[in-house]
């Protein structure tokens, strides 16, 4: 049965036999959408493992909702983007081949960089890979196409093949609405040639709720403002806070990580417990511990203790 993989119960890097509950070449979906087309490819190869990792949390509850319905497996989802998903949830030389259907092209040259293809993604890819492992791109944007075969070139790690595209990337939900509109498509399989020589170490989970314990009384928020905490590595935005019943404060925070693809919003919370005050991470919409979550914390100890509030303990 198809279900979601959350961060509570996974370790990192995967492990595809325990995951998947078999052995089998595993195939990772990137942007799979309301995944009609990972259902194409449950069918087609029903020894495939397939992995499918999407941004966007509506197409994620889209995409699992079809997939039970139509009895489709093994198939394991994944909310994030595909940077982390590359680099933290595939082992090395584990994957067989990687389908990109219609990725976003981010057509302004200022947006450039954001692209998905780029020379460091085929670097870290290449490391995913296994011996002559495959990424197809299919797509209707021409300069994007370009872009890719330019920037795998420049990586020195595959090799590019140009050809039409296969009957059943032509089925997902994008091809149907640009084929309406008379759009070229551009195909290309890149195959791995080579690895690169960096080590892409996966990110290390921690289970340890980073926290501290205060003395003092619950301070007065007034109005609370939007704060950007810059740290190495990225920012920890705090959007608003609310009160906790009985009494306390919840703090909603996003977390963003550029270096680790991976952007988290958060609840960070100021309660009594046993031993005093308590401010820290929430167990709320599985958060993942990074170096980022730990600073956001450290930042609301330092804004609380700034009025009036002591640290006794500090565990982040």
């Amino acid at each position: 049965m198809a279900r979601l993989l959350r961060f509570a119960e996974i370790d990192f890097p995967l492990d595809p036999s325990a995951a998947f509950g078999r052995a089998g070449p595993l195939v990772l979906e990137v942007g799979f959408g309301d995944g009609r087309f990972l259902v194409t490819l449950a069918r087609a190869h029903p020894d495939w493992n397939l992995l499918g990792v999407e941004a966007a949390a509506a197409s994620v509850a889209r995409a699992l909702r079809r997939l039970v319905r139509e009895g489709v497996e093994p198939v394991r989802l994944f909310k994030g983007r595909a940077g982390f998903a590359v680099r933290n949830l595939v082992p090395p030389r584990s994957l067989h081949a990687v389908y990109v259907n219609f990725p976003d092209p981010w057509p302004k040259s200022r947006h450039a960089e954001r692209r998905l293809l780029r020379e460091p993604f085929f670097r870290l890819l290449s490391t995913r890979l296994e011996a002559r492992g495959r990424l197809l791109l299919t797509t209707d944007h021409e300069d994007y196409f370009a872009f890719a075969l330019e920037e795998a070139k420049r990586s020195g790690l595959f090799e590019a093949h140009s050809q039409p595209p296969p009957p059943e990337v032509l089925t997902t939900k994008y091809a149907e609405k640009w084929k309406e509109r008379g759009r070229r498509f551009f195909h290309a399989v890149f195959v791995k040639v080579a690895e690169a020589g960096e080590d892409f170490p996966p990110l290390r989970k921690e289970d340890e709720m980073p926290h501290a314990i205060l003395e003092g009384s619950l301070p007065e928020l007034g109005d609370f403002a939007k704060r950007v905490h810059a740290f190495p590595g990225g920012h920890a935005i705090f959007l608003e806070a609310a009160r906790r019943a009985p009494e306390g404060y919840y703090f909603l925070v996003r977390v963003e990580e550029p270096e680790l693809e991976l952007v988290q919003e958060l609840l960070l919370e100021l309660r009594p417990s046993a031993h005093g005050l308590y401010a820290g991470l929430k167990r709320f919409g599985d958060p993942l511990v990074t170096p980022g979550v730990r600073h956001a914390v450290g930042f609301l100890v330092d804004w609380l203790a700034a009025r009036g509030l002591k640290v006794q303990k500090r565990s982040y």
